[in-house]
């Protein structure tokens, strides 16, 4: 879901840039629910506001429901069927390859740093080692522990920038704004 609302909303649509959908998906992620109606309903809440939320949450939902409610009868009585089986075996390959495609997509749009890096190699290595139940970590914690990681880089980074720039003899035109800070507001 994630490639198909990327490419949607990003690519056809340019209804988000790479950088709000990368900010959306980290959002969706971490909040309680389906990452597709989370999206969707983000999507549509920036395009329209609560009806647009409303609309787009629908959308997504309606389809799923629809697809589960026809095919749950011939799931039932064909489910043992050895063809049936082989579909759904190709299907979840298939599934895993789409889910590769979207974190590639993710791992090219992010800022690329050593701390970056040792945030990624961590995550993972903790979600597998919760995985195996080697280390049961609940992967909340993993995205917290990761938002303050990224908090704290931010914080260091626009303390040394800040610190650069005042060393500079023309600093003025070279303030650093918080995110979403306009000149005007300085």
């Amino acid at each position: 879901m994630i490639a198909l609302i990327e490419r949607e909303v990003v690519e056809k649509r340019a209804w988000l840039t790479h950088k709000e959908m990368l900010d959306l998906i980290a959002i969706a992620e971490s909040t309680p629910g389906v990452i597709a109606l989370n999206t969707a309903t983000y999507v549509g809440a920036k395009l329209g506001g609560f009806w647009g939320s409303l609309a787009c949450s629908i959308a997504v939902i309606l389809p799923s429901v629809i697809i589960i409610m026809a095919i749950t009868p011939v799931l039932q009585k064909f489910g043992t069927n050895k063809y049936v089986q082989w579909a759904f075996w190709g299907i979840r390959s298939a599934i895993a390859a789409l889910i590769l495609n979207a974190v590639w997509k993710l791992f090219r749009s992010i800022e690329k740093s050593v701390v970056s890096y040792i945030v990624m190699a961590v995550s993972f290595a903790l979600a597998l080692l919760s995985v195996f139940k080697i280390i049961p970590v609940d992967i909340v914690f993993i995205l917290l522990a990761s938002a303050l990681s990224g908090i704290v880089y931010g914080f260091f980074k626009r303390k040394k920038q800040a610190k650069n720039t005042a060393a500079e003899p023309s600093s003025s035109k070279h303030q650093i704004s918080a995110p979403g800070e306009k000149e005007a507001d300085k």
